[in-house]
């Protein structure tokens, strides 16, 4: 009988074990226990709230807010709700505006809500009519105007033995009168107020109020958030005009309409996984026209474990970000280094426990799990590549690759590559073919390593009945590698390298046998830098890519005749 195995989750007594440090270590227990309030449930939920309530004094509100965003979209706990409710209105908007409760989870905060929060939930229509109806039986206080409105207009009389208490608003505490404080005069009983001044103060309250609650922002806006069904349709937008993107979906890459979403967005879709910096590009005249960068998170049933859609933002993609300082690429590139030393010693573990099994090496395995032990030694020999990969990129970043150039026959090393991936260009219905050879002087592993990774990246991107023709000769001081370009691949304006089209893209990374673990794009860029490591460059044209290589000083004919 096996053993039992019990996962313990030790993530809340981690956080709480943290302390309430001062500066960012309470914004980091904020954060954490936020998050984690927000995806589970536990016991002691009052104890943590109270917890959050001491430390909310000591984070800052940009923080709250923050946090307040990330809870869009999900199915906090009511007290957890009740918290951001009862805080400033900006860090309350976000979560009363998006978050999703019971009905009597609802009219149990509703008592405890101000008047700017139940005015949040009142501008809602997707809340059950019951709350609707909890929303207005507590009065209209909430729906007073909230702004003092400047008007030229006389003072206004007001009797000082008048029944004040009758007259008055409710109160509004830290806000002015919504017609400005009236001097009292004494004179004769009454209150006079001017018709048509009257008249024109409820216009300007109506049009102060449809400009600040109900349209969207005009088109300087830099960010929206949007909530997905489990389908990925997008659903709900705050932040800019709807109409683009509500109905969008990204289960389907390439152009819908006026959006065109990026195919990593579909990748993650099929996986569940939380994606960043997807492109979308919209087109039209609205506030929502132009390029994006969205990221979003998926969300998943408390109660059930299913899934339920996803919930995430939009930023405008910088025009040009700050190349960091050198010392702290310097740091990035260690940390990658240290990261990939760590990843590698329990995946080669995995493998070679997995081979062991695989061949029987310890006894006689059954079939099921030899097979399964198949399975999880190519899954490991593909992680291996890939931390590989980033080891390559931590070097390069880090102006640490160790190249030792030597004269190197391309055209054997080319051909050794295309013998080794016809499998996977046959099984992606692709012809793979080499011709031509050259000498360059590069480092023979690094040579290998960009021929390789290249020519995978361009089978894992054409789709079925393409052909790829790799030609190499030389021209001048270079030695010129040419590749068909498959149709999924293409320059565009503003791109250093190459975007990748949405169908093929999905096609692409979905997992398939020989598929780069790191997506194309990765792999593309990892070949373009180390093509420049080496002394070349890679270039994507019309209708082909081009490696470029230092030659050697003496051609192949040559060579051959002093080896005759």
């Amino acid at each position: 009988m096996g053993a039992i195995r019990v996962r313990f989750d030790d993530r809340l007594d981690t956080v709480l074990a943290a302390g309430q440090t001062p500066g960012l270590g309470a914004q980091a227990t904020w954060r954490q226990l936020v998050d984690l309030m927000g995806r589970e449930r536990f016991a002691d939920e009052a104890a943590l709230i109270g917890r959050l309530r001491d430390l909310r004094g000591q984070v800052p509100m940009a923080v709250r807010m923050s946090s307040g965003r990330g809870l869009a979209g999900a199915w906090p706990s009511a007290p957890l709700v009740g918290l951001f409710g009862e805080d400033e209105p900006a860090v309350a908007e976000p979560v009363l505006g998006g978050v999703r409760l019971a009905a009597t989870g609802w009219l149990g905060l509703l008592p405890r809500l101000g008047p700017a929060s139940r005015g949040i939930l009142r501008r809602r229509n997707d809340l059950p009519a019951v709350v609707r109806r909890g929303l207005d039986s507590l009065g209209s206080v909430d729906r007073a105007i909230a702004a003092p409105i400047t008007a030229t207009d006389p003072p206004v009389a007001v009797d000082a033995d008048a029944d004040d208490g009758a007259a008055c608003p409710p109160p509004q505490p830290a806000t002015a009168a919504p017609f400005g404080d009236a001097p009292r005069f004494a004179g004769p009983v009454g209150i006079t107020f001017p018709i048509a001044d009257l008249i024109a103060r409820i216009d300007a309250y109506r049009h102060g109020w449809s400009e600040r609650f109900r349209d969207p922002p005009p088109a300087t806006t830099g960010g929206f958030r949007f909530v997905t069904d489990p389908a990925g349709t997008i659903r709900w937008v705050d932040g800019v005009g709807r109409a683009a993107l509500v109905g969008a979906s990204l289960a389907m890459p390439g152009p819908q309409g006026l959006v065109r979403i990026d195919a990593g967005a579909a990748a993650a879709l099929r996986r569940r996984a939380r994606f960043a910096d997807i492109r979308l590009e919209v087109e039209g005249l609205s506030n929502a026209a132009g390029s994006w960068r969205i990221g979003a998170v998926p969300r998943f049933d408390p109660a059930t474990g299913r899934f339920i859609g996803y919930a995430g933002t939009g930023q405008r993609p910088a025009a040009r970000e700050p190349a960091p300082a050198t010392g702290t690429r310097a740091a990035m590139s260690d940390g990658l280094r240290q990261l990939v030393h760590e990843l590698r010693t329990p995946a080669n573990a995995v493998m070679g426990f997995a081979e062991l099994i695989e061949t029987q090496l310890l006894g006689p395995v059954s079939d099921p799990y030899r097979e399964r032990a198949h399975v999880i030694r190519v899954q490991a020999a593909s992680l291996l590549a890939a931390i590989d990969d980033l080891d390559v990129a931590a070097r390069i970043e880090g102006g640490a690759l160790d190249l030792r150039p030597a004269e190197v026959p391309l055209g054997a090393l080319i051909g050794r590559a295309v013998t080794d991936l016809t499998p996977l260009a046959r099984a992606r219905g692709v012809e793979l073919a080499a011709s031509g050879d050259a000498v360059a002087v590069v480092d023979d592993r690094a040579a290998d390593r960009l021929v390789n990774r290249l020519l995978a990246a361009l089978i894992a991107a054409a789709e079925a009945g393409e052909r790829i023709d790799v030609a190499v000769h030389t021209a001048g001081r270079h030695v010129v590698v040419t590749s068909t370009r498959p149709r999924a691949i293409a320059t565009m304006p503003g791109e250093p390298l190459f975007t990748l089209d949405g169908v093929a893209d999905a096609l692409a990374d979905d997992g398939g046998e020989g598929a780069p673990l790191l997506g194309i794009g990765f792999t593309l860029r990892l070949a373009r830098n180390l093509a420049a490591e080496l002394g070349g460059e890679l270039t994507i044209d019309q209708d082909r890519l081009t490696l470029r290589l230092p030659a050697a000083t003496r051609p192949v004919a040559m060579d051959a005749m002093a080896d005759g």
